[in-house]
């Protein structure tokens, strides 16, 4: 029986002086059948999304099913308080009265989709991450200043280092390194 050493390459970096060239590049490497690649850019670049296949977020309806859930939390709060739990009879006015419990129901709306659009943030972009392996790459300090980086993973199935290295050479990148896990 063999035993697999594990590889210690994360993938290959390619480093691009301008949004346009990294966008190109992007599209190139996915109609080239490479999926698991991602890109660095100190600025959002329009397009580049789609470019690397990234596909579409699902947080605008997490944000909603969370910011109804608030709403339903806070009328129920409010009518539970109200006119089940401790009701109060004020000068013969109704216990379920849907006006005053308009401003709690809109604070909790809010409030449950602001902390949803925030952790669902953090999770769909696996945050806190203190550690990834680009971040050891030579020049990738430069990728919140004015450099631009396509990263093509090790675990593509389309990945083999020599023709990977010369396919991103051929996309004239400004640099092309090798990144360690």
């Amino acid at each position: 029986m063999q035993q697999h050493e594990e590889s210690t390459q994360y993938g290959l970096l390619a480093e691009f002086e301008s949004p346009d060239d990294l966008l190109a590049a992007a599209k190139e490497t996915f109609a080239a059948g490479y999926r698991k690649i991602d890109a660095y850019s100190p600025m959002p670049v329009h397009g580049l999304g789609e470019a690397i296949g990234f596909p579409r977020t699902r947080l605008p309806w997490l944000v909603f099913a969370f910011g109804l859930l608030g709403a339903i939390t806070g009328y129920s709060l409010c009518y539970w308080v109200s006119a089940i739990d401790y009701p109060l009879n004020i000068a013969g006015k109704p216990l379920h009265s849907g006006p005053m419990f308009i401003p709690v129901t809109f604070e909790l709306t809010i409030l449950f989709a602001a902390l949803s659009s925030a952790f669902g943030m953090f999770i769909a972009n696996g945050l806190p991450q203190p550690y990834h392996p680009v971040f050891n790459a030579p020049n990738f300090a430069r990728a919140s200043q004015d450099r631009f980086f396509l990263s093509i993973e090790a675990e593509d199935p389309q990945f083999d280092r020599e023709k990977t290295e010369e396919f991103l050479r051929g996309l004239n990148p400004h640099e092309v390194v090798e990144v360690e896990k």
